[in-house]
């Protein structure tokens, strides 16, 4: 007899697969949700030099990212699993930084973003090799839809950077 099991026609994974993609979506919705509001934080803030530009820019990024939050949530919960997306879950368990609320000028708020996007977009690319290694294609894929947005999210960020 064979060591894996097959899960039922309605089940898209087995118990240990859906757990470990779970766990890793519900990461990602966490991670989202703090890094919208950072960039929030930062578009309410910033001051100085381009403000409209990077205030426009900042709400626009903020809108993406709630985006990819629902899409986290949402891919969680189709696979079988429970959406964790409480501002308190997401408070406790985001791995990014935190955001340094003293920032007003711009290139503060920049630079503070450009960190946090390029460690994010890093926890982006890696999910995709772990979702292709369980089997998990289409979420592969909306990691990859989410890894290009954010490639270029960080892009425009760090074009803010020159001088």
């Amino acid at each position: 007899m064979s060591k894996h099991t097959t899960p039922p026609g309605n089940v898209m994974f087995d118990e240990r697969t859906t757990s470990e993609l779970v766990a890793m979506l519900n990461q990602s919705l966490a991670d989202s949700l703090d890094l919208a509001y950072q960039t929030k934080q930062a578009h309410w803030n910033v001051k100085g030099y381009n403000f409209y530009g990077l205030h426009l820019l900042f709400d626009d990024l903020h809108g993406q990212l709630a985006t990819y939050v629902d899409d986290f949530a949402e891919r969680a919960v189709t696979i079988g699993g429970q959406a964790m997306g409480t501002v308190r879950v997401a408070g406790a368990t985001s791995e990014l930084d935190e955001y340094p609320l003293d920032a007003l000028d711009s290139k503060t708020h920049v630079n503070a973003l450009v960190d946090r996007y390029g460690e994010y977009t890093s926890r982006v690319r890696h999910a995709i090799r772990t979702a292709e290694k369980l089997g998990d294609q289409d979420t592969a894929d909306l990691y990859t839809s989410v890894s290009r947005a954010m490639d270029k999210a960080l892009w425009m960020l760090t074009a803010h950077q020159e001088a």
